[in-house]
């Protein structure tokens, strides 16, 4: 059973759309980390362990600039890092179904590039609200900042169109878009998770600029597709330098039979066996090796000239000119 579910995902991250792969690297991870949670619960007596917070703190978007600094890669992974279900779940959803219009309006190949660009416009907010807004130390992570952006990428790029939600049947994106943005712009009056709704502000702000950016010409996913498809041929080239190096490396075992002397070809011999084949109206190479037989012919040309060939001997001088 688990493994068929694993070469399900495998297929549907190999042929799946971004949003899809998005969906699927934010559950698994969501998962391992979950798992680290348990483990680390379980052996720390059922109270909260240090080291899962240690290691949370890892991966998750600091307040402080010097652990930015230490821990650099955590302005990417905090957007994909998430603890609780129903956060991901809301965040998840909200990325499959804005993300579709997205892929189908402008193209799969701008959903990543939105995504970490509208995520890190959030960290970035977050960052000025705990440091100068409201100093208070602190992480923050989640993709709710990317997710947002896309909302607003989508509710920009197709405002009317309208989205079945349940309770209240269709709703135009607009009108969900705007729903969401009153939730963070009230959320930051209070002290209940204010950074964040700060972050999903900043993803918000930066989804709509991309849109407006691209409207005018202007696409801001194109230098984020070029750094990842060199990002990528990098690690593939060396790759390739390692399997190259398996190639060359070690000692190689080779076999000749012993009862098979091949003597070189003179040109006294070729000669010979081209008399012979005149005199019996053979054709160079019975019983000889490809090169044999492609230097008698060359020598019959230097001699004869190409004109006194059978039919057979230039077919057979064509084909291994081809070769």
């Amino acid at each position: 059973m688990f493994r068929s579910i694993w070469e399900d995902i495998k297929r549907e991250f190999s042929y799946g759309n971004m949003v899809t792969r998005l969906v699927i690297i934010n559950a698994g991870v969501f998962v391992v980390i979950n798992l680290i949670w348990v483990i680390l619960q379980i052996s720390n007596g059922y109270t909260s362990s240090p080291l899962y917070r240690e290691i949370l703190s890892l991966f998750a978007m600091s307040s402080n600039w010097l652990d930015v600094l230490v821990y650099p890669w955590s302005i990417i992974t905090s957007m994909f890092l998430h603890e609780g279900f129903f956060h991901i779940l809301f965040n998840m959803l909200m990325l499959y179904w804005f993300g579709r219009v997205i892929g189908d309006l402008v193209g799969d190949h701008r959903i990543l590039p939105l995504y970490l660009l509208a995520g890190l416009a959030g960290n970035l907010t977050y960052f000025i609200y705990a440091n100068w807004i409201h100093p208070s130390p602190g992480i923050a992570y989640g993709a709710s900042g990317a997710v947002m952006g896309i909302v607003l990428a989508a509710a920009v790029l197709a405002p009317d169109k309208e989205m079945r939600l349940i309770l209240l049947g269709d709703v135009k994106l607009k009108y969900i878009a705007v729903a969401l943005l009153l939730i963070d712009v009230i959320g930051i009056g209070g002290l209940d998770n204010t950074g964040g709704h700060f972050a999903h502000l900043g993803g918000a702000a930066f989804g709509w600029f991309f849109i407006r950016r691209l409207q005018q010409g202007d696409d801001l996913s194109a230098p984020v597709n070029n750094f990842i498809h060199k990002v990528r041929e990098f690690f593939r080239g060396l790759g390739q330098d390692r399997n190259k190096k398996k190639e060359r490396g070690g000692p190689r075992v080779a076999y000749r039979n012993p009862n098979n002397k091949k003597e070189p070809a003179t040109r006294s011999s070729r000669f010979t066996r081209r008399n012979t084949e005149k005199k019996t109206g053979g054709t160079p190479g019975n019983g000889l090796s490809h090169e044999e037989k492609v230097d008698a012919i060359l020598e019959k040309i230097k001699e004869s000239g190409y004109e006194k060939l059978t039919e057979e001997e230039k077919k057979y001088l064509f084909n291994a000119s081809k070769k």
